[in-house]
C-alpha cells in the first residue's frame, strides 16, 4: 500500500463516517424512527428527548453522552454496560498516557536515523510513514534505548490503570448487590449432581430434606429441574398459532376498513408451508388449534412434572446472606454430589445443561477445548491466505484478466484502501455463533457465563489468526522462494515484516472506528428493515414491537473484536507510534457511542453484575505480555545486546495478574457475605421470588399444588414454609 492509498482509505472513511453522523442527525429527530433511536428510552416509559437536544445538528449526541454519569448507564441498561464503559475509558486512558511520551520522544528518535534510508519496511513504498517507524533505525544504535523505556513505560501505564480500574469494578458491582431492592436470583441457589434417590423416597423428598436439615431456619423451598424439551415444543407451537390468530385477526379488523363493511375474512392452506392443502378461514382454524394445543400443553406439563424429574434443583431461602453462603460451600465430601453454584438471574439459565454430571462437564469441556484449537488451526489457513491473495499485486499475479481493471488508477486505490480489510471482517463475522454454541456445549449454566466463554475463544481466535495469521501470511507469500533456499531466513524475515504490516493494522483500525462506528450510531440498516417490516409484514402490535426491538451489546463479540484492536496497538505501539492516535480514536469514539446506544439504545438480555470484567482484565493483560515477548523478539533482531532487559516485564505482568486474581476475582465469583448482609426495604415475597423461576412452558394458572401429591415431599407437607413443587 502506497501513500496515496492510504490516505484514500483515511478520507473516504472520513468523509462515510460524517455523511452518516448528518444522517443519523437528521433520521434520529423524526417522530417515526423514535423507535429505532430511542426504544431503550421508550420501554422505560421515558421521553425519547427528555434531557438532550430537540433540535439536533450532527454532533450534539456526543454532549449528550459526555453529561451522562456512569449511574446514568446503570440505571438504563445495568452494570455490565458500565462496566464495558470502564473497559473503554481504561484502555483510552492507557493509549493517552503511552502516547503523551511515546509519540514525542520516538517519532523524532526514528525519523532523524539516516541509517537505514535506503530500505523501506512497509509493502509497498510507503517511505514518508517508514521513517517514523522502528523500523529506521540501525541495527545496534543507541537509540534503541528510547524504545526499550518506552517498553517500561506502556507496561508500568497498563499496570496501573488495570489496577485502578480493577478497583473501581469490585466497588460498582458491591454497591449495586448491597441494594435494598430485592433481587430474585439473591434468595435461589442452582444444585447440580444430586445424588441417586434413596430407596423410599421421591427426587424432591430427597432435596428437601438434605437441605431443611443443613438449614432448617432459612430453607424456603425447592425447584426439581425437569426434562422439558417436549413440553416446551407444545408451548412454542401453541404460542406461534395464538400469533397467527391474532393477526389474522388484525387483517380481518382491517378489512372493514378497506373493503366492503362486513369484511373479507382471512383463509389460508393446511398443508406444507401453508402453499398446499385444504383451504380454511384462518380465524376458526387458528382457534381450533390453539385450543386443541391448551389441553395438550396441560396434559405434557403434568407428565414432564410428575415422570421426567432430574438429578438438579433451584434451592430458595427466606436469607440472601444464608444464599450466598451455601452457594459457595462445599455441601458433600465428594466433588461429584451436591455441587452448588450462585443462581443467575431466571432469563438466563439454560435448562438442559442443569442435569449434565460432573464427570460430563469435565468430558465436554476438554472436547470443546479440542475442537476449538483445531477450529483456531484450520481458521487460519483461510485467514491467512485471504491476507495474501487480496493484496492487488497477488491478486494480479493469480488472476491476470483483472489487470485491465486495476489499470484504472482510481479503482486501484480503492481496491488497495479496502479489500484485504473488507475481506477480513466478512470471513471473521461467521464465526461467532459457533463458537458459543460450543461454549453452550460445555455445560454451562447460564447465558451470561457461556457468552464469556465465547468471547473469550474469540479473543484467542482473533489473536491467533487475525493478528499473527495477517503478519505471518504477507510475509511467507512474498517470500517464500526466498524462505525455500534458506529457511533459516523465517525467523529474522518475519521480525523484520512487524513494521511493514504496521499499514494494514493502522488502516484496519481506521477503517473500524470511523466506518463501524458510523454505521453503528447512524442505525441505518435497522432502520430501513424497521420500516419495510412495518409497511410489508406487520399487522399486530407484538409483530411491530418485534420489528424495532433493538437487541443488546452483543459482548460475546463486540468484546473480542475490541481486544484485538488492543492487541494490535500495544504491539505496534512502540515499533510505530503513529497507530497510538488511530487507537485512541477508536476507543474514545467507542466510548461516546457506546454511551449514546447505552442511554437511548440497547436493552440488556442479562445482567450478571459485571462478571465480564476480570475476562476483560486478564485479556487486556495476555495483549500486554505478547506484546512484551514481540518487543523482545524485535529486539533481538536488531542485535541491541541490551534486549534481556526485558525479560522481566512478562514476569511483573505475571505476577500482577496473580496478585490481582487473588485480591479481586474471589468477590467476582461469589458475592461476599458482607455485601449480601445489607438490609433489605422490605421483606421479599418468597412465592413471587419462587415464581420467577418457573419456564414459561410450565407455568399455567390451572396447576396447583393439589394436583401433584406425587411431587409433594414429607418434608413440604410437615411445614408450610418448606412447600416444594416440582416445576422446572
Amino acid at each position: 500500500m502506497d501513500f496515496s492509498s492510504f490516505l484514500t482509505s483515511l478520507g473516504t472513511s472520513f468523509v462515510i463516517f460524517v455523511i452518516l453522523m448528518i444522517l443519523f442527525a437528521l433520521l434520529s429527530s423524526k417522530p417515526g424512527n423514535n423507535v429505532v433511536y430511542y426504544p431503550n428510552r421508550i420501554l422505560k416509559g421515558l421521553d425519547p428527548f427528555e434531557g438532550g437536544s430537540k433540535t439536533r445538528n450532527p454532533f450534539s449526541w456526543i454532549k449528550e453522552a459526555l453529561s451522562s454519569s456512569e449511574k446514568d448507564v446503570i440505571a438504563m441498561s445495568g452494570v455490565d454496560t458500565a462496566v464495558y464503559s470502564v473497559f473503554l475509558s481504561t484502555v483510552l486512558s492507557i493509549l493517552v498516557l503511552s502516547g503523551i511520551i511515546l509519540l514525542p520522544v520516538l517519532l523524532p528518535v526514528s525519523a532523524t536515523d539516516d541509517g537505514r534510508k535506503k530500505q523501506t519496511t512497509s509493502k509497498g513504498t510507503f517511505n514518508e510513514l517508514d521513517q517514523l517507524s522502528m523500523g529506521n533505525i540501525t541495527a545496534k544504535s543507541s537509540r534503541l534505548w528510547a524504545f526499550l523505556i518506552a517498553c517500561y513505560w506502556v507496561s508500568l501505564v497498563t499496570f496501573y490503570l488495570l489496577w485502578k480500574a480493577y478497583k473501581h469494578v469490585t466497588l460498582m458491582r458491591s454497591e449495586v448487590l448491597k441494594s435494598p431492592d430485592p433481587k430474585s436470583e439473591q434468595f435461589a441457589i442452582v444444585v447440580r449432581d444430586i445424588p441417586a434417590v434413596p430407596e423410599g423416597q421421591t427426587r424432591k423428598e430427597q432435596v428437601d430434606s438434605y437441605f431443611k436439615a443443613i438449614y432448617p431456619e432459612t430453607f424456603y423451598r425447592s425447584m426439581i429441574v425437569t426434562d422439558n424439551k417436549k413440553v416446551n415444543k407444545v408451548w412454542e407451537e401453541l404460542e406461534g398459532y395464538k400469533k397467527k390468530l391474532i393477526r389474522a385477526e388484525a387483517v380481518y379488523a382491517g378489512s372493514k376498513t378497506t373493503a366492503k363493511p362486513e369484511g373479507i375474512r382471512p383463509t389460508n392452506k393446511t398443508g406444507f408451508l401453508g402453499i398446499l392443502g385444504k383451504t380454511v378461514d384462518s380465524i376458526e382454524y387458528y382457534n381450533e388449534k390453539v385450543n386443541e394445543l391448551v389441553v395438550k400443553l396441560e396434559s405434557e406439563q403434568k407428565v414432564t412434572l410428575r415422570e421426567k424429574q432430574q438429578n438438579a434443583a433451584i434451592v430458595f431461602f427466606s436469607n440472601r446472606v444464608v444464599a450466598a453462603s451455601a452457594a459457595q460451600s462445599l455441601h458433600a465430601q465428594v466433588v461429584d454430589h451436591w455441587s452448588v453454584l450462585d443462581s443467575p438471574e431466571p432469563r438466563q439459565l439454560i435448562w438442559p445443561n442443569l442435569k449434565i454430571n460432573y464427570f460430563g462437564r469435565e468430558l465436554r469441556q476438554y472436547i470443546v477445548y479440542v475442537i476449538v484449537a483445531f477450529t483456531i488451526f484450520f481458521y487460519m489457513i483461510p485467514i491467512t491466505f485471504i491476507s495474501a491473495v487480496t493484496t492487488l499485486n497477488n491478486l494480479v499475479k493469480l488472476i491476470p484478466f483483472i489487470k485491465p481493471i486495476v489499470r484504472i488508477k482510481v479503482l486501484r486505490t480503492v481496491l488497495e484502501a479496502y479489500l484485504p480489510q473488507l475481506a477480513l471482517i466478512i470471513f471473521l463475522a461467521l464465526l461467532p455463533k459457533l463458537l458459543l454454541a460450543l461454549s453452550k456445549l460445555e455445560g454451562i449454566p447460564s447465558e451470561s457465563h457461556a457468552v464469556r466463554a465465547a468471547s473469550g475463544k474469540y479473543y484467542y481466535f482473533t489473536v491467533l489468526n487475525v493478528f499473527i495469521g495477517v503478519t505471518i501470511g504477507g510475509t511467507l507469500f512474498s517470500t517464500f522462494k526466498e524462505i525455500e533456499k534458506d529457511p533459516n531466513k523465517l525467523v529474522p524475515m518475519l521480525a523484520e515484516s512487524l513494521p511493514g504490516n504496521a499499514t494494514f493494522f493502522l488502516t484496519y483500525v481506521a477503517l473500524k472506528f470511523l466506518v463501524g462506528y458510523g454505521l453503528e450510531l447512524s442505525r441505518i440498516v435497522p432502520l430501513i428493515i424497521y420500516h419495510l417490516k412495518r409497511k410489508y409484514l406487520c399487522k399486530t402490535e407484538a409483530e411491530l414491537r418485534d420489528a424495532w426491538s433493538p437487541g443488546d451489546l452483543g459482548y460475546g463479540t463486540r468484546v473480542p473484536n475490541d481486544m484485538l484492536i488492543v492487541t494490535i496497538v500495544l504491539c505496534y505501539s512502540v515499533i510505530a507510534p503513529l497507530i497510538i492516535p488511530f487507537g485512541a480514536l477508536y476507543f474514545g469514539l467507542g466510548w461516546l457511542v457506546l454511551r449514546n446506544q447505552a442511554l437511548k439504545v440497547y436493552v440488556p438480555s442479562y445482567e450478571s453484575y459485571g462478571r465480564m470484567w476480570p475476562h476483560m482484565h486478564n485479556r487486556i493483560l495476555a495483549s500486554l505480555i505478547l506484546y512484551q515477548v514481540t518487543m523482545f523478539g524485535y529486539f533481538g533482531v536488531q542485535k541491541f545486546v541490551y534486549a534481556p532487559l526485558l525479560l522481566p516485564l512478562p514476569i511483573f505482568s505475571l505476577i500482577f495478574g496473580f496478585v490481582t486474581a487473588k485480591k479481586f476475582y474471589p468477590a467476582f465469583q461469589h458475592p461476599s457475605l458482607e455485601v449480601a448482609a445489607h438490609s433489605l426495604k422490605e421483606v421479599p415475597n418468597m412465592e413471587l421470588v419462587f415464581r420467577s423461576f418457573v419456564p414459561p412452558s410450565l407455568s399455567s394458572e390451572k396447576i396447583e399444588e393439589d394436583q401433584f401429591e406425587d411431587a409433594l415431599s414429607q418434608v413440604s407437607r410437615s411445614t408450610q414454609v418448606s412447600r416444594s413443587t416440582s416445576f422446572v
